[in-house]
Protein backbone atom coordinates (compact mmCIF):
# COMPACT_ATOMS: atom_id res chain seq x y z
CA UNK A 1 0.00 0.00 0.00
CA UNK A 2 1.33 3.49 -0.88
CA UNK A 3 2.14 6.02 1.81
CA UNK A 4 -0.74 8.38 0.83
CA UNK A 5 -3.12 5.42 1.05
CA UNK A 6 -1.78 4.52 4.46
CA UNK A 7 -2.41 8.06 5.63
CA UNK A 8 -5.91 8.14 4.20
CA UNK A 9 -6.64 4.79 5.79
CA UNK A 10 -5.36 6.02 9.13
CA UNK A 11 -7.51 9.13 8.87
CA UNK A 12 -10.59 7.05 8.02
CA UNK A 13 -10.01 4.71 10.92
CA UNK A 14 -9.46 7.53 13.37
CA UNK A 15 -12.48 9.49 12.20
CA UNK A 16 -14.84 6.52 12.11
CA UNK A 17 -13.78 5.42 15.56
CA UNK A 18 -13.68 8.84 17.11
CA UNK A 19 -17.31 8.92 18.22
CA UNK A 20 -16.88 5.87 20.43
CA UNK A 21 -13.54 7.18 21.59
CA UNK A 22 -15.16 10.46 22.68
CA UNK A 23 -18.06 8.71 24.43
CA UNK A 24 -15.60 6.64 26.44
CA UNK A 25 -13.54 9.69 27.38
CA UNK A 26 -10.47 7.65 26.47
CA UNK A 27 -7.13 8.67 25.00
CA UNK A 28 -5.77 7.29 21.75
CA UNK A 29 -2.11 6.89 20.82
CA UNK A 30 -1.10 6.48 17.20
CA UNK A 31 1.70 7.35 14.79
CA UNK A 32 1.64 8.55 11.18
CA UNK A 33 4.21 7.84 8.50
CA UNK A 34 6.30 10.98 8.03
CA UNK A 35 7.30 11.19 4.34
CA UNK A 36 5.02 11.31 1.33
CA UNK A 37 4.51 12.88 -2.07
CA UNK A 38 1.10 13.51 -3.58
CA UNK A 39 0.35 15.40 -6.81
CA UNK A 40 -1.76 18.54 -6.50
CA UNK A 41 -2.77 20.25 -3.30
CA UNK A 42 -1.79 18.25 -0.21
CA UNK A 43 -4.12 18.05 2.78
CA UNK A 44 -3.13 18.89 6.35
CA UNK A 45 -1.77 15.47 7.30
CA UNK A 46 0.35 15.32 4.17
CA UNK A 47 1.69 18.87 4.49
CA UNK A 48 2.71 18.29 8.09
CA UNK A 49 3.85 14.67 7.84
CA UNK A 50 7.47 15.57 8.64
CA UNK A 51 6.53 17.86 11.56
CA UNK A 52 6.57 16.91 15.21
CA UNK A 53 3.19 15.87 16.62
CA UNK A 54 2.16 14.33 19.89
CA UNK A 55 1.20 10.68 20.02
CA UNK A 56 -1.99 11.21 22.01
CA UNK A 57 -5.38 12.41 20.80
CA UNK A 58 -7.46 14.17 23.45
CA UNK A 59 -11.24 14.61 23.61
CA UNK A 60 -12.47 18.20 23.51
CA UNK A 61 -15.82 19.97 23.91
CA UNK A 62 -16.91 23.16 22.18
CA UNK A 63 -17.69 25.55 25.04
CA UNK A 64 -17.79 28.84 23.15
CA UNK A 65 -18.45 30.14 19.62
CA UNK A 66 -18.13 33.70 18.36
CA UNK A 67 -17.75 35.46 15.02
CA UNK A 68 -14.32 37.09 14.83
CA UNK A 69 -15.01 38.53 11.36
CA UNK A 70 -17.43 37.92 8.50
CA UNK A 71 -15.41 34.90 7.40
CA UNK A 72 -13.70 33.74 10.60
CA UNK A 73 -15.34 31.82 13.43
CA UNK A 74 -13.68 31.56 16.82
CA UNK A 75 -14.05 28.39 18.88
CA UNK A 76 -13.31 27.80 22.55
CA UNK A 77 -12.52 24.17 23.25
CA UNK A 78 -12.48 22.66 26.70
CA UNK A 79 -9.65 20.12 26.97
CA UNK A 80 -9.52 19.07 30.59
CA UNK A 81 -7.01 16.22 30.57
CA UNK A 82 -3.95 17.13 32.70
CA UNK A 83 -1.52 15.72 30.12
CA UNK A 84 -2.69 18.06 27.36
CA UNK A 85 -0.35 20.99 26.70
CA UNK A 86 0.98 23.09 23.84
CA UNK A 87 3.56 25.77 23.08
CA UNK A 88 2.66 29.21 21.72
CA UNK A 89 2.56 28.96 17.92
CA UNK A 90 1.66 25.27 17.58
CA UNK A 91 -1.38 23.78 15.84
CA UNK A 92 -3.81 20.93 16.40
CA UNK A 93 -4.95 18.05 14.26
CA UNK A 94 -8.72 18.53 14.47
CA UNK A 95 -10.81 15.34 14.40
CA UNK A 96 -14.56 15.51 13.77
CA UNK A 97 -16.69 12.40 14.47
CA UNK A 98 -17.66 10.61 11.29
CA UNK A 99 -15.49 12.79 9.02
CA UNK A 100 -12.59 11.36 7.05
CA UNK A 101 -10.74 14.64 6.55
CA UNK A 102 -8.64 15.86 9.46
CA UNK A 103 -8.40 19.62 9.97
CA UNK A 104 -5.29 21.53 10.93
CA UNK A 105 -5.74 24.78 12.86
CA UNK A 106 -3.28 26.91 14.82
CA UNK A 107 -4.07 27.86 18.39
CA UNK A 108 -4.92 31.55 18.76
CA UNK A 109 -4.73 31.49 22.55
CA UNK A 110 -1.84 31.52 25.00
CA UNK A 111 -0.75 28.47 27.01
CA UNK A 112 -1.76 30.39 30.13
CA UNK A 113 -5.46 30.20 29.17
CA UNK A 114 -5.20 26.41 29.10
CA UNK A 115 -3.43 26.42 32.45
CA UNK A 116 -6.06 28.67 34.06
CA UNK A 117 -9.28 27.40 32.48
CA UNK A 118 -8.54 24.17 30.63
CA UNK A 119 -9.45 25.92 27.37
CA UNK A 120 -7.83 26.55 23.97
CA UNK A 121 -9.08 28.80 21.18
CA UNK A 122 -9.07 28.41 17.40
CA UNK A 123 -10.01 31.03 14.78
CA UNK A 124 -11.11 29.24 11.62
CA UNK A 125 -11.69 30.89 8.25
CA UNK A 126 -14.58 29.66 6.14
CA UNK A 127 -13.54 27.46 3.21
CA UNK A 128 -15.23 24.55 1.42
CA UNK A 129 -12.66 22.21 3.03
CA UNK A 130 -14.81 19.76 5.05
CA UNK A 131 -13.42 20.48 8.57
CA UNK A 132 -13.64 24.28 8.14
CA UNK A 133 -17.06 23.96 6.48
CA UNK A 134 -18.29 21.87 9.44
CA UNK A 135 -17.07 24.51 11.91
CA UNK A 136 -19.06 27.21 10.10
CA UNK A 137 -22.22 25.24 9.31
CA UNK A 138 -22.72 22.44 11.85
CA UNK A 139 -20.56 23.05 14.89
CA UNK A 140 -22.58 24.00 17.99
CA UNK A 141 -22.06 24.45 21.70
CA UNK A 142 -21.30 21.12 23.37
CA UNK A 143 -20.17 19.53 20.08
CA UNK A 144 -17.54 16.92 20.81
CA UNK A 145 -14.34 16.69 18.76
CA UNK A 146 -10.78 15.56 19.40
CA UNK A 147 -7.42 17.28 19.07
CA UNK A 148 -3.74 16.44 18.90
CA UNK A 149 -0.96 19.02 19.18
CA UNK A 150 1.80 19.32 16.61
CA UNK A 151 4.22 21.71 15.00
CA UNK A 152 7.85 22.84 15.13
CA UNK A 153 6.92 26.54 14.92
CA UNK A 154 6.69 27.89 18.46
CA UNK A 155 8.04 30.35 21.01
CA UNK A 156 8.90 28.79 24.36
CA UNK A 157 11.94 30.45 25.97
CA UNK A 158 13.55 28.92 29.04
CA UNK A 159 13.99 31.12 32.14
CA UNK A 160 17.76 31.37 31.61
CA UNK A 161 17.65 32.12 27.86
CA UNK A 162 19.01 35.46 26.70
CA UNK A 163 16.43 38.04 25.61
CA UNK A 164 15.50 38.30 21.93
CA UNK A 165 13.55 40.93 20.03
CA UNK A 166 10.59 39.23 18.40
CA UNK A 167 9.48 40.27 14.92
CA UNK A 168 6.11 38.73 14.05
CA UNK A 169 5.05 38.96 10.39
CA UNK A 170 1.48 37.90 9.65
CA UNK A 171 -0.62 37.75 6.50
CA UNK A 172 -4.40 37.27 6.73
CA UNK A 173 -5.51 34.39 8.92
CA UNK A 174 -1.82 33.57 9.38
CA UNK A 175 -2.12 35.86 12.40
CA UNK A 176 -3.37 32.91 14.50
CA UNK A 177 -0.08 31.35 15.70
CA UNK A 178 1.59 34.76 15.91
CA UNK A 179 -1.24 36.06 18.09
CA UNK A 180 -0.63 33.09 20.40
CA UNK A 181 3.06 34.03 20.53
CA UNK A 182 2.20 37.69 21.16
CA UNK A 183 -0.12 36.74 24.03
CA UNK A 184 2.60 34.53 25.50
CA UNK A 185 5.16 37.34 25.29
CA UNK A 186 2.72 39.62 27.14
CA UNK A 187 2.20 36.95 29.81
CA UNK A 188 5.97 36.68 30.28
CA UNK A 189 6.22 40.46 30.66
CA UNK A 190 3.48 40.44 33.31
CA UNK A 191 5.18 37.63 35.23
CA UNK A 192 8.57 39.33 35.03
CA UNK A 193 7.15 42.19 37.10
CA UNK A 194 6.20 39.84 39.93
CA UNK A 195 8.97 37.23 39.88
CA UNK A 196 12.70 37.47 39.34
CA UNK A 197 12.89 33.88 38.12
CA UNK A 198 10.88 34.28 34.90
CA UNK A 199 12.22 34.92 31.41
CA UNK A 200 11.96 38.58 30.40
CA UNK A 201 11.33 39.15 26.66
CA UNK A 202 12.96 41.91 24.66
CA UNK A 203 10.86 44.04 22.33
CA UNK A 204 8.04 42.42 20.32
CA UNK A 205 6.83 44.04 17.08
CA UNK A 206 3.92 42.75 14.99
CA UNK A 207 3.64 43.49 11.27
CA UNK A 208 0.16 42.36 10.26
CA UNK A 209 -1.11 42.59 6.67
CA UNK A 210 -4.82 42.27 5.86
CA UNK A 211 -7.21 43.53 3.18
CA UNK A 212 -8.92 46.05 5.46
CA UNK A 213 -9.67 46.77 9.10
CA UNK A 214 -12.70 44.45 9.02
CA UNK A 215 -10.35 41.56 8.24
CA UNK A 216 -7.95 42.36 11.09
CA UNK A 217 -8.45 39.63 13.67
CA UNK A 218 -7.89 40.34 17.38
CA UNK A 219 -7.17 44.01 16.63
CA UNK A 220 -8.62 45.37 19.86
CA UNK A 221 -6.62 43.04 22.10
CA UNK A 222 -3.48 43.70 20.07
CA UNK A 223 -3.75 47.46 20.50
CA UNK A 224 -4.55 47.02 24.20
CA UNK A 225 -1.29 45.10 24.65
CA UNK A 226 0.59 47.88 22.86
CA UNK A 227 -0.89 50.36 25.33
CA UNK A 228 -0.18 48.11 28.33
CA UNK A 229 3.49 47.67 27.34
CA UNK A 230 4.35 50.74 25.21
CA UNK A 231 8.10 50.17 25.59
CA UNK A 232 7.93 46.44 24.90
CA UNK A 233 5.12 45.72 22.39
CA UNK A 234 4.31 47.57 19.16
CA UNK A 235 2.44 46.81 15.96
CA UNK A 236 1.70 47.98 12.43
CA UNK A 237 -1.47 47.05 10.57
CA UNK A 238 -0.77 47.10 6.82
CA UNK A 239 -4.02 47.42 4.87
CA UNK A 240 -3.82 46.38 1.22
CA UNK A 241 -7.40 47.14 0.03
CA UNK A 242 -8.84 49.60 2.52
CA UNK A 243 -11.61 51.69 0.96
CA UNK A 244 -13.43 53.32 3.89
CA UNK A 245 -12.25 55.46 6.77
CA UNK A 246 -10.08 53.90 9.46
CA UNK A 247 -11.42 54.03 13.01
CA UNK A 248 -9.69 56.63 15.14
CA UNK A 249 -8.50 53.99 17.61
CA UNK A 250 -6.72 52.09 14.82
CA UNK A 251 -5.25 55.07 12.95
CA UNK A 252 -1.99 55.29 14.96
CA UNK A 253 -1.26 51.64 14.14
CA UNK A 254 -2.41 51.54 10.50
CA UNK A 255 -0.84 52.26 7.14
CA UNK A 256 -1.91 51.55 3.58
CA UNK A 257 -0.06 49.09 1.38
CA UNK A 258 1.83 45.86 1.78
CA UNK A 259 4.57 45.24 4.31
CA UNK A 260 7.62 47.03 2.95
CA UNK A 261 11.33 46.31 2.93
CA UNK A 262 11.85 49.46 5.01
CA UNK A 263 9.49 48.25 7.71
CA UNK A 264 11.35 44.95 7.94
CA UNK A 265 14.81 46.53 7.88
CA UNK A 266 13.90 48.83 10.76
CA UNK A 267 13.28 45.81 12.98
CA UNK A 268 16.42 43.83 12.23
CA UNK A 269 18.98 43.87 15.05
CA UNK A 270 21.51 41.36 16.31
CA UNK A 271 18.84 40.16 18.76
CA UNK A 272 15.98 39.77 16.25
CA UNK A 273 14.15 36.46 15.99
CA UNK A 274 11.45 36.49 13.30
CA UNK A 275 8.31 34.34 13.14
CA UNK A 276 6.19 34.51 9.98
CA UNK A 277 2.90 32.94 8.98
CA UNK A 278 0.84 33.67 5.89
CA UNK A 279 0.54 32.94 2.16
CA UNK A 280 3.74 31.41 0.73
CA UNK A 281 4.42 34.34 -1.69
CA UNK A 282 4.38 36.77 1.24
CA UNK A 283 6.70 34.57 3.29
CA UNK A 284 9.14 34.11 0.42
CA UNK A 285 9.24 37.84 -0.31
CA UNK A 286 9.62 38.88 3.34
CA UNK A 287 12.30 36.21 3.94
CA UNK A 288 14.36 37.54 1.03
CA UNK A 289 14.07 41.11 2.33
CA UNK A 290 15.08 40.05 5.84
CA UNK A 291 18.11 38.19 4.52
CA UNK A 292 19.10 41.27 2.52
CA UNK A 293 18.84 43.27 5.75
CA UNK A 294 21.33 40.92 7.39
CA UNK A 295 19.09 38.49 9.29
CA UNK A 296 20.45 34.94 9.03
CA UNK A 297 18.27 32.00 8.01
CA UNK A 298 18.46 30.46 11.47
CA UNK A 299 16.72 33.58 12.85
CA UNK A 300 13.81 33.32 10.40
CA UNK A 301 11.06 30.83 11.20
CA UNK A 302 7.88 30.43 9.22
CA UNK A 303 4.66 28.48 8.89
CA UNK A 304 2.94 28.11 5.50
CA UNK A 305 -0.70 27.06 5.68
CA UNK A 306 -2.01 27.45 2.14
Amino acid sequence: MSIPCLLNSAARNLSSGIAGFLRQGALCSCAFTRQMTTPGRADHLERTASNYRQMTIFPARVCGISQESESVRRLRLEVQHPNFSFKAGQWVDFFIPGMQKVGGFSMCSAPSLLQREGVIELAIKYTPHPPAHWVHTKCALDSHVAVRVGGDFFYDPAPDDGPVDLLLVAGGVGINPLYSILLHAADLLRHSHTSGHTYTPGHTHLLYSAKNTQELLFKNTITEMCKEFPEKISCSFNLTRQTGDIDQELQPYSRLGRISEEQLEQRVTERTLCFMCGPPPMIESASAMLRSAGLSDDRIRYEKWW
